[in-house]
This record gives structure tokens, C-alpha cells and sequence, in this order.
């Protein structure tokens, strides 16, 4: 098993995504856990945990070997949020400047909703919605970190350049995140020309966050740092801290996403940069 996954890592590498995504297309358009109390679609990742779980077992890998080692684990995810926490910061603010300077009168909630391409439906301010936000995001993040970035990306590199097993995992988890869209699409969310845009920049903002934690997984040798950049994105800036309006809820929360994962991408493609050195 080890011997084919050092010969063919690409192979392996998409019959796995394949998989994942098979169970991911299932969820989202047959169960639709998220129309559920959970609000989440969350039976996938647990899935695609398994998985990894069996994978790794299978070839006698360690977790540590993918990233998820304990050395500098609390420096790491600190750095993580702290990165984020800045972009993000600029990012809310430039949101609030926007809708400020448009006449709107804006204000801030924390509140529990689910992610949806068209807005938020539903405030859920329990703490137990709270736990349960972060719950999900855990498993959401330990599951694509661990597949994504650190597996994909480390069998990968053993025989391709570094740069290169990056850009393919970007453009699986770019993939990955095109079946939003398409649900959306079918559910008569979203017409046929922006359910072609919506999937295009997912795919691309996605892709260019997957490049973005994948050079600081090569940087620093664990996934942390760029799980807690996840974490604090999906969990924080996607599904707690909202900008409402009088119009409603998060009317520009793709561009406060973007703007963010695009200063720290910049911030941390100049940072590899200098030290591609010592890499």
C-alpha cells in the first residue's frame, strides 16, 4: 500500500476526493442535514474523518506526520487566530465603512446561523447552538486540514516539488466546495449565470485559502496554524459576528471574506517568500 501511494499519489489522492465528494454530494442533496436542528452538513466530514482515520492505519502513518503533532501546538493555533483576527478586523471595518457611507445605519450581532449563499435566516443566540457551532467547525476543520492539506499534500510532495502537491490540493478543495452552488441552483436559490459565478469564486477563493494554509503548513511543519485561521473563518466571521442592517444581515459578507483571506494571503505568500531560504 505504501509502495503504490509513493508511485501513484495522484491517483490516490483523487479516488479519496472522489469518495469524500460522493458522500459530500449525498448529504448535500439527499439528506440535507443542514435543513435539520443541526444546521450543519456535517455526516460527510465525520465520514471523510473515518476515512482518514482508516488510511492513516492502513499505512501506519501517525498523526503527528501530517501535521497534527503537539510540539508548538498552542504557539501555532495562537498565530493562527491572531492572523486572523487582524484581517478580519480590516475586513468588518471596511464592510461597516461601506454600508455606512451608503446612508445605512449598522450595527453588529452575535448569533448563531448557518452559512447560506442567499442570507440568514434564523438568529439562534443558546449557548448550547454556540457549542454545537463549535463542535462542527472542529470536526469540519480537522477533516479537511487533515485530508487536504496534510495528507493530500504530503503524499503528494514525496514525489512531486512542494509547489506543486499545493496546487492540486487547491484545486480539489476548490472542487469541494463547488457543490454549494450547484444545491443552491437546483433548489431555485440561485439562476443558472450565478450559480456559473457563485461556483467560479468559490472555487477560486477557495483554492487560493487551501494554497494560503498550505504554505504555512510547509513553513512551520504542522497544520495548526493554518486550523486555527480556518476555524476562526468558518466559525467566527461565517457563523457568529454578523453586520445588520435595516436591509437585513450580512449583505456583504462574501467581500468581507474575500478582502480578509486575501490580506492574509498576501501576508502570508510575502512571509513564505522570505523564507523560502531556509525551507
Amino acid at each position: 500500500m505504501n509502495k503504490y501511494i509513493k508511485e501513484k499519489p495522484v491517483v490516490v489522492c483523487c479516488f479519496l476526493f472522489a469518495i469524500c465528494l460522493w458522500a459530500r454530494a449525498v448529504e448535500y442533496f439527499v439528506i440535507r442535514t443542514d435543513e435539520g436542528v443541526i444546521g450543519e452538513n456535517l455526516l460527510h466530514k465525520l465520514f471523510g474523518l473515518i476515512l482518514l482515520f482508516a488510511v492513516l492505519r492502513v499505512t501506519n502513518m501517525k498523526w503527528s506526520e501530517i501535521g497534527f503533532g503537539r510540539q508548538g501546538m498552542p504557539k501555532s493555533i495562537l498565530q493562527g487566530l491572531l492572523l486572523s483576527i487582524v484581517c478580519f478586523s480590516v475586513s468588518y471595518g471596511m464592510e461597516i465603512l461601506l454600508l455606512t457611507v451608503q446612508g445605512k445605519a449598522v450595527h453588529m450581532e452575535l448569533y448563531i446561523s448557518g452559512f447560506a449563499l442567499t442570507g440568514v435566516a434564523v438568529k439562534n443566540t443558546g449557548a448550547l447552538f454556540f457549542l454545537l457551532c463549535v463542535v462542527v467547525n472542529f470536526i469540519n476543520i480537522w477533516m479537511e486540514e487533515g485530508l487536504f492539506r496534510g495528507f493530500f499534500i504530503k503524499v503528494a510532495a514525496e514525489k512531486y516539488s512542494f509547489m506543486k502537491a499545493n496546487l492540486g490540493a487547491a484545486l480539489l478543495f476548490g472542487i469541494w466546495h463547488f457543490v454549494m452552488p450547484i444545491r443552491s441552483f437546483f433548489s431555485g436559490e440561485l439562476g443558472f449565470g450565478q450559480m456559473l459565478l457563485m461556483s467560479a469564486g468559490y472555487i477560486i477563493l477557495s483554492g487560493l485559502m487551501s494554497i494560503k494554509w498550505g504554505l504555512l503548513y510547509r513553513m512551520t511543519g504542522t497544520l495548526w496554524l493554518g486550523a486555527a485561521d480556518h476555524f476562526f473563518n468558518n466559525t467566527v466571521a461565517t457563523n457568529m459576528l454578523h453586520v445588520v442592517t435595516s436591509d437585513g444581515a450580512d449583505e456583504m459578507q462574501l467581500v468581507r471574506i474575500m478582502l480578509a483571506q486575501m490580506l492574509s494571503f498576501i501576508a502570508v505568500a510575502v512571509a513564505y517568500r522570505r523564507n523560502k531560504r531556509d525551507l
